[in-house]
């Protein structure tokens, strides 16, 4: 079974970027002006999962809580300090999640759409 999640986003360049140079996802496609939708497919060649996202004239209006998040588990120790540094390469705020087990276990930050992202650091623990 393959894996995609969608979202529609209203910033659909801050989007790529924070998925690529922070997270450090790969563009394994996209498509312009399909039925009104452009989109870009995002995640790790070889692997059966993306994430897509797009845009498109409607403008989106997010509904989410606190406990809503997506969560990356690097490989290695190495791959875990790496995207760390990337995060403060990039400015990115740490923030505090509701659920205390994503504190105590990685990063929490949000993307540009405001959703959280957790870098765990259990994979090579």
């Amino acid at each position: 079974m393959t894996f995609r999640y969608a979202r529609h986003t209203n910033q659909l360049k801050a989007i790529k970027q924070f998925y690529v140079d922070v997270i450090g996802l790969e563009i394994l496609g996209g498509f312009e002006n399909h039925d009104g939708y452009d989109g870009v497919f995002l995640g790790v060649k070889g692997e059966n999962w993306h994430l897509e996202f797009t845009i498109s004239e409607d403008r989106c209006k997010h509904s989410f809580d606190e406990d809503d998040l997506v969560a990356f588990y690097p490989e290695t120790e190495e791959a875990y300090t790496a995207l760390s540094k990337r995060i403060e390469k990039h400015n990115i705020q740490k923030i505090k999640a509701k659920n205390p087990y994503w504190n105590q276990n990685g990063i929490v930050i949000t993307d540009p759409d405001g959703f959280i992202v957790v870098v765990c650091n259990l994979k090579f623990t």
